[in-house]
C-alpha cells in the first residue's frame, strides 16, 4: 500500500535587500541632523535672545520674544529701513548677474552641442569656460580692486588715451560699483551653469532633433519646441540653485567695497549685514533674527520663482 502522506513544503527563506537602502542614506541623515537641522534650530532658539559682548562684558542671554525682529524693521534716523534696503540691494545685484548668466550659458549650452554644428574639442571648451569658477571670490574681487582703483590700469588707459581727463573714481558711483559685482558673479558662475545645461541637452533623446530636422524646423524652432521644454527640469535646477546663492552672497561685495557696501551702503547685502552682528560685538539675537528674516524670504522668492516656471505643467 503505498504512503499517500504528503511531506510538508520546505519554506524558502527570501533575503530582504530593503533595509541596505536605509543604512546607505543613514549617513546623509545623520550629516543633516547635526550639521544644519541642529544650528538652524539653534539659530532661531537664539533670535528670541538678548546676547551679545559689549567690550569685555557679556550682555544676556536674556529672554526678549519677538523684540530683536521689531529692531530689525525699526526706521533709522535717516527713515530707512536697513533689513529692507538691503534686501533691495541683494536682489538687484543677483538679477543683474543671474539673468546674463543663464542666458549666456543656455547659448552656449545649445551651441556646443548642436548636433548640426557638430562642435570638436567640447573637453577644451568645457575647461576653459569652467576655469573662472576655480578663481577664488575674493581674488577676483582684489583684481577688480585694483584694475578699477583710482590709479589702476582702467583709469591710466583713459588718461592716456584722452578718454578722461581726469582720474574716475569708479567706487563713488551706486551703478560701477553694482555692474563690478554682477560682472565678476557672471564670469565665476557663467561656466558653471553652461556644463549643468550642456549635460541636460545632451541626455534629450538625439531622435527628437533628427525628427524636427526631417519636418523641416528651423534652428529657432527646435529650441523653442524641443530643447527648451526637454531642458526644463535642469533649468528650473540652475535658476533656483542661482537664486538661493545669490541671496547668499557675501564675498564679492565685502571684499571690494572693504565691507563697507560703497557707495553709502548701496552694495551691502543681507549676509554684509548679518556679518556686522557676528563681528566684535557677537551679537547672536539679532543674527539669529536676520538669519530667520533670509530663509523666509529665500523660502518665499523660491516658491514664487518656482510657480511661475512651472505653472505650465
Amino acid at each position: 500500500m503505498k504512503n499517500t502522506k504528503k511531506e510538508p513544503e520546505k519554506k524558502i527563506k527570501s533575503v530582504s535587500y530593503a533595509k541596505w537602502g536605509y543604512i546607505f542614506i543613514l549617513p546623509f541623515f545623520l550629516v543633516y541632523f547635526t550639521c544644519h537641522f541642529i544650528p538652524q534650530a539653534l539659530t532661531i532658539y537664539n533670535s528670541f535672545f538678548e546676547n551679545y559682548r559689549e567690550g569685555l562684558t557679556q550682555v544676556g542671554p536674556k529672554f526678549v520674544g519677538l523684540a530683536n525682529y521689531v529692531k530689525l524693521f525699526t526706521p533709522t534716523a535717516e527713515g530707512t529701513i536697513d533689513i529692507l534696503k538691503y534686501t533691495g540691494n541683494t536682489l538687484i545685484l543677483w538679477a543683474c548677474g543671474a539673468a546674463p548668466q543663464i542666458i549666456v550659458a543656455l547659448l552656449l549650452a545649445v551651441f556646443f552641442t548642436s548636433y548640426r554644428l557638430k562642435i570638436r574639442g567640447q573637453q577644451f571648451f568645457k575647461t576653459v569656460i569652467y576655469m573662472p569658477n576655480l578663481i577664488m571670490a575674493s581674488a577676483f574681487s582684489m583684481l577688480f580692486f585694483t584694475l578699477f582703483s583710482n590709479v589702476g590700469p582702467v583709469n591710466q588707459l583713459l588718461l592716456s588715451t584722452g578718454l578722461a581727463d581726469k582720474q574716475i573714481d569708479f567706487f563713488a558711483y551706486t551703478f560701477t560699483v553694482r555692474g563690478m559685482v554682477c560682472i565678476m558673479n557672471f564670469l565665476m558662475w557663467y561656466g558653471n551653469t553652461t556644463i549643468l545645461l550642456m549635460a541636460g541637452i545632451m541626455g534629450i533623446d538625439q531622435n527628437m532633433f533628427e525628427a524636427a530636422n526631417i519636418d523641416g524646423a528651423t534652428p529657432v524652432q527646435t529650441f523653442f519646441k524641443v530643447t527648451l521644454p526637454l531642458l526644463k527640469p535642469i533649468l528650473i535646477y540652475t535658476v533656483m540653485t542661482a537664486l538661493i546663492g545669490g541671496l547668499q552672497m557675501f564675498d564679492v561685495p565685502q571684499v571690494l567695497t572693504k565691507g563697507l557696501g560703497m557707495p553709502d551702503r548701496t552694495s551691502t547685502t543681507l549676509i554684509m549685514y548679518l556679518n556686522n552682528f557676528l563681528g566684535t560685538s557677537k551679537n547672536y539675537g539679532m543674527s539669529g533674527a536676520i538669519s530667520v528674516y533670509i530663509f523666509i524670504i529665500t523660502g518665499i522668492i523660491s516658491i514664487f520663482v518656482y510657480r511661475n516656471l512651472t505653472k505650465e505643467d
